[in-house]
């Protein structure tokens, strides 16, 4: 856990964040309407340029953080999104094994501060 902790201390969450989500969206366009608010989402320009992009993206990765931060009861981190993501926004739980499935990834030299 120290371990994963000081890793993750390096992370620049705004940069590798925005990555990750631009890739998903170019990558798996059927996620884009989950987004339908962010306006233009139409080419990869687009995404890589849009504001609301960026800040879910930082979004995601911070509470990636706290879980990291509470490791051992990483459940209980993620129980108030969790619910928003399948109960009020019905994201299909299948776009969160497209995003942890490696598929998604970002530069690693350009990942951590």
């Amino acid at each position: 856990r120290p371990l994963t902790a000081s890793i993750w201390a390096k992370v620049n969450i705004e940069e590798v964040g925005s990555q990750a989500l631009n890739k998903l969206f170019v990558v798996y366009p059927w996620t884009q309407r989950y987004f339908s608010s962010f306006g233009n989402l139409s080419n990869p320009a687009a995404i890589a340029g849009n504001a609301r992009v960026h800040r879910h993206a930082k979004k995601v990765l911070t509470a990636v953080g706290e879980a990291i931060k509470h490791m051992e009861n990483v459940k209980l981190v993620f129980a108030k999104l969790s619910k928003l993501h399948t109960e009020i926004l019905h994201v299909d739980p299948d776009n969160f094994k497209v995003a942890h499935s490696g598929n998604i990834s970002t530069e690693s030299t350009r990942c951590c501060k």
